[in-house]
């Protein structure tokens, strides 16, 4: 079950948020002000996901893998879609 929980959310981050903030109780005491998770939800969804990972899992310690995982959710984010076409 984890591991479908986890291809969802690299497929749609922004409903696993919706579902995570709405039914448990992961993001509650994480943030002081409501900016930082709205700017997360709609510019850097798998980022944010990501750091509330990181938060709860591995007590805000940010160790090797936590680093790495959150450069890749950058990278996730921040990797251009679309598809582009090679010309010639």
């Amino acid at each position: 079950m984890p591991f479908l929980l986890v291809i969802v959310a690299l497929i749609a981050p922004r409903v696993v948020l919706f579902m995570l903030w709405f039914l448990t109780t992961w993001p509650r005491g994480m943030f002081h002000t409501l900016l930082w998770p709205i700017l997360g939800f709609i510019l850097l969804p798998t980022t944010l996901l990501c750091y509330m990972v990181v938060q709860h899992w591995f007590g805000g310690h940010w160790t090797l893998w936590p680093v790495v995982a959150i450069v890749i959710a950058l990278l996730i984010d921040l990797s251009p879609t679309g598809g582009r076409r090679w010309q010639r």
